[in-house]
Order: C-alpha cells, then structure tokens, then sequence
C-alpha cells in the first residue's frame, strides 16, 4: 500500500511487476456543501480546516503558518495530483456534512490565534466567520472509524 499526494503517479510504481494488481484510490474532499440557497463551504476551505486542526495537533504548525503554506499546496494539487487522477480506479469523496461543525471545536481558537497584523489574518479571520455559521459538534459523537476522525485525532485506524 502506498499513501501520499504521489501515490497516483505512474512513474512511482514504474518498476512494479504486477501492474495488473494494483488498485489506486484517490480520496478527497469533493462535495460543496451548502449553507443556504446562495452560500456554499467549498471544498478547498473544508481542506485548509482540516490541515489547520491536523498540523496542529500532529505537527505543532500554526493556522498562520497553515494559512501562509496554502497557495503552495494548491499549486503542489495542480502539479503532483490533478494530473494523475486518471490513473485512479476509484474516487471517494470524503466530505461529510458535518465536518464543519467537528472541525469548529478546535479550528476556532486556532483561527482566534493568528494575529491581526499577519498576512494570514482575512483568511483566518473569513473562515473563523464560516465556521461560527455552524452548530459544535464535540469529536466525541464522531465514530471513532469515521474518516474526519484522520483530522481530530481518535481513529480506530491510528497506528
């Protein structure tokens, strides 16, 4: 099993002798959800959420620093992954409509964090607003083999 943003890439697994085995799956938020008949939380704003509580609980990486790293990650989709998705025998859409509301417990001070005189300020400051528009759910009512699980920490699946 191969994990990673390369994982799709043919040149990766060049050498392998049984191609005819492999099963490549490309998992990602997909879906916009809706918040009323105009508004919507796009994917991508779901992504840099779970990066911001992700890499603050697994890589002490502050949402300012997170926030910053972002333009750098969307050009990394457009070159290491986009590409490469016709290589996937299945996509998953991994966006749960709850998410936001799990991602608020901890996303919200991360966001409160990032100082007003940072250049990460009106983004930390326009998700803060996006996700303040949703009810907390606690981690705690998440099942523990729930995919948003990866992002607050608690999956049956940790190693």
């Amino acid at each position: 099993m191969i994990e990673g943003i390369h994982g799709l890439n043919p040149r990766l697994l060049a050498d392998a002798t049984d191609h005819e085995g492999l099963f490549r799956v490309f998992i990602h938020p997909a879906t916009s959800l809706p918040l009323d008949h105009l508004s919507r939380v796009s994917p991508h704003d779901v992504r840099l959420l779970r990066r911001i509580v992700r890499d603050r609980f697994q890589r002490s990486i502050t949402a300012a620093d997170n926030i910053a790293r972002w333009p750098s990650v969307r050009r990394g989709d457009l070159t290491h992954i986009y590409p490469y998705i016709e290589y996937a025998d299945a996509v998953f859409d991994s966006a749960l409509v709850y998410e936001p509301s799990v991602l608020k417990v901890y996303a919200e001070r991360y966001l409160l964090e990032v100082p007003q005189r940072h250049p990460s300020y009106v983004t930390a400051e326009r998700l803060r607003q996006l996700i303040d528009r949703f009810i907390t759910i606690y981690p705690d009512h998440v099942p523990h083999t729930s995919i948003g699980r990866e992002f607050v920490g608690g999956s049956s699946f940790d190693y």
